[in-house]
Parts: structure tokens; sequence; C-alpha cells
């Protein structure tokens, strides 16, 4: 599964940047899309490469947050509402700002269970979205 190093304390975790969660958080939501896509398709990898940024996009994960958010427990609310109100550094340039705030609190979630080594978690949100 997705292990990189030693999970960190749920404090420790809680403590970061919320962007600084969403950097890992994309990270290991882009690793999981192309996994499922290498996995699950023939086709070469400049589609796959498309296919992965249509997904991996702020439109696209805006799109997954709707439906998982229902989904998410009080604490992995919490961290989705820190990240989605975090202020950010950029901008995006294809992306609503609510596209892209939305992301950005998907993508700390995702990376707030990764570093407090949740990966099943992940793994469930991530394969009730797709």
């Amino acid at each position: 599964m997705l292990t990189a190093g030693e999970p960190v304390s749920e404090m420790r975790a809680r403590q970061m940047n919320p962007v600084v969660l969403a950097f890992v958080g994309d990270a290991v939501y882009t690793l999981l899309v192309r996994e499922k896509l290498a996995l699950s398709s023939g086709e070469k990898t400049g589609e796959l490469n498309r296919r992965a940024s249509e997904i991996v996009s702020a439109h696209g994960q805006s799109g997954a947050l709707d439906r998982i958010l229902p989904l998410l427990t009080e604490e992995e609310s919490e961290i989705y509402h820190r990240g989605r109100n975090a202020k950010k550094p950029t901008k995006s340039k294809n992306a609503s700002v609510g596209e892209y705030v939305r992301s950005t609190g998907f993508e700390a979630v995702i990376g707030y269970l990764y570093l407090t080594g949740r990966t099943e978690r992940i793994r469930e949100l991530f394969f009730l979205e797709n």
C-alpha cells in the first residue's frame, strides 16, 4: 500500500498548515489515480496522462468531493474545512475559485489521512468516488 515513512501523530498532523497537508494529499491522490488508470486500462501513456489530468484537476477533485463529503467523519470534515478556508499562495488558472478552494480541502483530507497512516481510509474514499 502507500507508505513512504512512519505515520505522524494526529496531533502533529493537526498542527500542520492545511496547505502543506494539501501538498502531500495532491501527490498521494495523483499516485492513486495513475495506479488505477494504469491497472484498469490498456491505453498508451499520452491518453493515461490526459485522463489523469482531468481527474486530478481542481474541477475533477471538486466533483469527487461532492460524492464523498457526506461520508467524511467529523475529524475529516474539520480538516476539509481548514484546507478549504486556508489562505493559498497561488491561484488556479483553469478552475473557478470555488473549485480551487474545495479541491484544496479535498487534498488536505487525503494528506492528513496519509500522514497519520490511514491509507485504508484513503482507499475507501478513493474507490467510493471513482
